[in-house]
């Protein structure tokens, strides 16, 4: 399936438009975190039902991607970018208005089904617009910024809005940006005819994959209150990969599949893929574990956390727009693998927390390597992970790229949850019944640790992989600057 796009008067107006609305979904995943407080005060939420609140959100947003992303080379991507905005921000005036608990999750969910289907067409969009490697690569290096940055401008977002009005306006700003991005989008994002290629709908593969996943990620969320090695989460996560086997085996047999597995022949995006799997496994620990650590442990209000976060958000887009001007000279893979090392040391900075530290001398040394290093990675990570398949499967490649961050900082935030509660659960049994609250924040603190280093293994993973599996053969559709990116890299 083709689309043959009509010409945009200022394609670069086009991309700002869907990057805009980008943003507010990826913003969405953390915007939420400092404002958990309020939301559980307001509603009488229990501690079980209020990690559904950011859980939800998740579990339907990495569990959908992937049919998001074929959806939108099947049906059109500015037409799923119109039913994925719109859907969005629909829920989020639900999440808003929201008067229980059940009405807030379920709001959430359907949260993520709309940001599941804004994603991939969003990159694709992005991915499609310029056929010039040096605008292609801008234009691909604004939308990984803001990926990689929105997190840290959620945060911030998140506790402006809590503290200056109230937690329902965290979800309400969605709605009239969410507006804007279609009024905009239909007025300058091009549309075109669509040619069908391949007739009918993979049901099957579609209910295989998404409930296959979307279980997997369940799981491995509920993991920190059943554990690895109980009969319920080994039963559940048994099924999960029943279910993506059952996806894999009938994509080989039927006639137009949601995912033509032979996309995975393309070294490039199968390893891109692999990598942000990792780099999303540690990606999600800086936000999570720093915003507990800000709060609870440093006793920040919701604001000065938000605003703690702030030079992660700036530095992420510097790193970006560093990495798109030294792309070309260096190669996508010396860069990534630049990025992930120096974020890599800024996760093993962290383990420097404790319960006297500072922000200015304990976090912030370690926000700016990791800042740095999110934005310097992405822009290679993305060119390796989509830009090596034909506009086809564009939609596809930018679903299955999602897909891996999202999978991705599902696992490794449940693996770090984990790892950091039973290190605290260890510490605080031996302290006896009387433990002071010092020594309980110190055991919290220590907990914070373990997982700072092993969110640092993820992304020395990610290393490995990319050092391991791919070689400037392998890059050769990548364009730069008009000139192929295995050229660069074997210079």
């Amino acid at each position: 399936m083709n689309e043959s796009p009509r010409p945009a008067h200022n394609p670069w107006l086009s991309v700002g438009i869907v990057c805009l609305a980008q943003l507010m979904v990826v913003l969405d995943a953390t915007v939420v975190n400092v404002a958990l407080p309020s939301i559980q005060h307001g509603l009488g939420l229990s501690q079980g039902n209020l990690q559904w609140v950011v859980n939800a959100y998740t579990l339907t947003f990495g569990g959908f991607l992937l049919l998001g992303g074929r959806l939108s080379d099947l049906f059109g991507r500015r037409r799923l970018f119109f039913i994925g905005v719109s859907l969005f921000s629909v829920a989020s005036l639900i999440d808003g208005l929201s008067s229980s608990s059940g009405m807030l999750i379920g709001a959430r969910a359907l949260q993520g089904i709309g940001a599941a289907l804004v994603s991939p067409a969003t990159l694709a969009i992005v991915n499609t617009t310029f056929a010039d490697g040096n605008d292609q690569r801008k234009a691909l290096s604004l939308w990984a910024a803001l990926s990689a940055g929105g997190a840290a401008i959620g945060l911030l977002l998140g506790g402006v809005l809590t503290q200056a009005l109230s937690w329902p306006w965290i979800f309400f700003v969605n709605v009239p940006i969410g507006v804007a991005a279609v009024a905009l989008a239909v007025r300058f994002v091009p549309g075109g005819r669509i040619e069908v290629k391949q007739r009918g709908a993979d049901v099957l593969g579609a209910v295989s994959v998404t409930g296959g996943l979307a279980l997997l990620i369940y799981v491995i969320v509920k993991t920190q209150n059943y554990g690895w090695g109980s009969a319920r989460t080994l039963g559940l996560g048994a099924v999960a990969l029943l279910l993506i086997a059952a996806f894999v085996g009938i994509e080989g047999r039927v006639r137009a599949p949601l995912v033509r597995l032979a996309i995975f022949r393309t070294r490039a995006l199968a390893v891109g893929d692999g990598a942000m799997f990792f780099l999303g496994a540690g990606l999600f620990a800086n936000f999570y574990f720093g915003t507990l650590y800000l709060q609870d442990i440093l006793h920040f209000t919701p604001i000065a956390t938000g605003f703690a976060f702030l030079p992660v958000a700036l530095l992420i887009g510097a790193g970006a727009g560093i990495s798109q001007r030294i792309v070309p000279r260096y190669g996508v893979r010396a860069v990534a693998v630049g990025g992930l090392a120096v974020a890599a040391a800024g996760l093993a900075l962290m383990v420097r927390v404790s319960v006297h530290g500072t922000y200015l001398g304990t976090l912030l040394p370690a926000f700016v390597l990791l800042a740095v290093g999110l934005g310097l990675t992405f822009v290679p990570a993305t060119l390796i992970g989509v830009s090596s398949v034909h506009g086809d499967d564009a939609g596809l490649a930018s679903g299955l790229f999602n897909t891996a961050q999202q999978v991705g900082g599902a696992l490794g935030l449940a693996v770090l949850v984990t790892l950091a509660a039973s290190r605290t659960s260890s510490l605080v049994s031996g302290l006896g019944h009387h433990a002071s609250a010092q020594a309980v924040a110190g055991a919290t603190v220590s907990g914070y640790r373990i997982a700072f280093l092993v969110a640092a293994a993820f992304m020395l993973t990610a290393i490995l992989v990319l050092v391991s599996f791919l070689r400037p053969r392998h890059l050769e559709h990548v364009v730069l600057d008009g000139e192929l990116a295995s050229t660069r890299a074997s210079a």
